[in-house]
């Protein structure tokens, strides 16, 4: 060995994260130098960062960092190709570094991460090197920060899911505000909301989904009519924003007039008609209890909505922003056939 000794090649292992027949390769190549031999790892990583940036990286890990006063949250989505690099410990440092990078130099998005400086380095660069390392293609693909009197956040246990939500209050109810995000940020991880509330739908994707769910209805209807089961209600609506002061009072109307021909006394149906309008709402907001987190039942207490667990926690509480990234999402991975890889692999 010219310049490879197990003491040398143990101590550029630990500087540069490189395997150790490359530590012994470039030492050898650079006669035991090692600020040439990291140059070398260096230049050479560089180019298999370049051949593995063509791969699918859909797998990976979600981060999010809260700052200690609960005023700042950072969220990061950083792929890899497989999950048994996600798991890695040097990947899980990496998500991690980077996520803090982008909180302290107040990043936030993707686009200004990718033009930032870390450790002195261009981020492309810093992230190649990475990728020269760990052996797959790495992407920084999303990242957001929010801000606010509190922010807090919560990220799955697999990493695969974060959530990031802001909220104004009064001085006195921020303690509160902080425990009460985390649990409601625990929510949306698994409840996925699209929007805080339900005036945040666009109202032409609400009147399209109101027929498909009167549709889907109509579909379950007809196999339990088969079964024998009693049938769903059909709905009118789907979403609060089309319960008009008009809908409802038509909506009251028919109840009374039911109640008349059912031949029910006048004056008990003040205490019938309140019951069948709450149903009448619930059965016609059902958009609204799948995809705006507000109306959604609580899953710490689904006897609440999420709004009424925040109103019953402090009044002055109001959630302001809401940040959800999943794993992979919106990423297409090609199915690969394997014979037909194997096949072009032999045709070589």
């Amino acid at each position: 060995m010219a310049g490879a000794t197990p003491k040398l090649i143990k101590q550029l292992r630990e500087m540069t994260g490189a395997g150790m027949l490359d530590c012994k390769n470039a030492l050898n190549e650079c006669d035991g130098d090692l600020d040439k031999s990291i140059q070398h790892l260096r230049e050479a990583g560089l180019g298999k960062a370049a051949k593995k940036a063509g791969n699918v990286a859909a797998e990976g890990l979600i981060s999010v960092l809260v700052n200690d006063d609960f005023t700042k949250g950072t969220i990061l989505e950083l792929n890899s190709q497989t999950d048994f690099v996600a798991k890695n410990d040097n990947f899980i440092s990496l998500t991690k570094e980077i996520t803090n990078h982008a909180q302290v130099n107040d990043i936030k998005d993707a686009e200004t991460l990718a033009s930032s400086t870390i450790n002195g380095q261009e981020f492309t660069t810093f992230l190649n090197e990475k990728i020269a390392t760990i052996g797959e293609n790495l992407v920084a693909r999303k990242l957001a920060s929010v801000e606010g009197q509190v922010v807090n956040g919560y990220v799955h246990a697999t990493g695969r899911v974060g959530v990031l939500l802001a909220a104004t209050c009064d001085d006195a109810a921020k303690e509160k505000t902080a425990a009460l995000l985390k649990s409601v940020a625990m929510h949306a991880s698994a409840m996925k909301p699209t929007v805080i509330s339900y005036t945040d739908l666009d109202p032409e994707f609400v009147e399209s989904e109101n027929r498909a769910i009167i549709a889907e209805i109509e579909a379950d209807n007809d196999e339990l009519k088969r079964l024998g089961k009693p049938l769903k209600n059909i709905p009118d609506f789907v979403s609060m924003s089309q319960l008009t002061d008009e809908a409802i009072a038509n909506a009251k109307a028919k109840f009374e007039d039911e109640l008349k021909q059912q031949g029910k006394p006048e004056k008990i149906w003040d205490k019938i008609i309140p019951g069948k309008i709450e149903r009448y709402i619930q059965d016609n907001t059902q958009l609204d209890g799948r995809l705006a987190l507000l109306s959604q039942p609580y899953v710490m207490d689904d006897k609440k909505t999420v709004e009424q667990a925040i109103a019953d926690t402090d009044a002055s509480i109001k959630i302001v922003e809401y940040i959800r990234f999943e794993l992979g999402e919106g990423i297409e991975v090609e199915e690969e056939d394997f014979a037909a890889e194997v096949a072009k692999q032999m045709g070589k």
